[in-house]
């Protein structure tokens, strides 16, 4: 292990800002069946989880019962954490539709994982905002805490660690994301109390973790520094005093 994470520090070390990693994966697009993801992987909805399915189904007319399947997909992930070929079956089964139109979602969104991404899927961005401010060594520092490589699962089943493009918080840079939670401003000893916690068996407290509030500029604000002017500010004063005969009301 110690040997591949040294390798880790090499790449990080040359890696040109002009160039980007090329794709040499079919996965996107194919499945291959495995021992564990296959036709026949065992998947049936939890009963909660199928009421609530029901009762989604059941807002659109007959025939457009496929305008549910993005919350299918997200009930069946969340139910089991991962998406396997027999969930996707199902859903087209309860839906009423050809399973290519699963296969098709679950495809282009990468929110759904269509593999075992661990108990935590760690992912951590890498796109332009985030690299600026040292997304390379927050992955490296990911890798060492959960003692897993990018793309893998760790050996104990508990983290699986993903690089992926603009998270939506650019302004909260660097950026990592646990499941559904964003942890915002991280430095490497952020991410050491992340991983920490998670191993333990608690969640972090998420959000910014610089100690501002949202997304406000982090050196204080340079606007809105006073309160905002009152109701008729900037109004002609014509329009603000009423008139002195207002007249007989119209005829209904």
């Amino acid at each position: 292990m110690l040997r591949i994470l040294n390798k880790i520090k090499i790449s990080r070390i040359q890696r040109n800002i002009s160039t980007s990693s090329s794709l040499c994966s079919e996965e996107l697009n194919v499945h291959r069946d495995s021992k564990d993801n296959n036709p026949s992987t065992p998947f049936e909805f939890s009963e909660a989880n199928l009421k609530r399915l029901s009762a989604i189904i059941e807002n659109y007319p007959e025939g457009a019962q496929r305008s549910a399947l993005s919350a299918a997909i997200d009930i069946a992930q969340r139910q089991i954490g991962w998406l396997p070929i027999s969930a996707m079956h199902k859903i087209a089964e309860l839906l009423s539709i050809p399973r290519m139109r699963v296969y098709e979602w679950a495809t282009f969104y990468t929110m759904a994982k269509r593999k075992f991404r661990g108990k935590f899927n760690v992912k951590v961005c890498v796109t332009t905002p985030c690299m600026l401010r040292g997304s390379d060594c927050i992955l490296q520092v990911v890798e060492e805490e959960t003692c897993c490589t990018t793309g893998n699962v760790s050996e104990d089943g508990l983290f699986g660690v993903d690089i992926v493009q603009c998270q939506g918080a650019c302004v909260n840079a660097p950026v990592i994301v646990v499941n559904d939670d964003y942890y915002e401003d991280v430095s490497v000893t952020d991410v050491q109390n992340i991983i920490q916690c998670l191993r333990c068996g608690q969640i972090p407290q998420w959000g910014p973790l610089s100690g501002r509030f949202a997304s406000e500029p982090i050196t204080g604000l340079t606007t809105l520094l006073t309160p905002p002017p009152g109701p008729g500010f900037g109004i002609q004063e014509a329009l603000l005093t009423p008139p002195t005969n207002p007249g007989k009301p119209c005829a209904p």
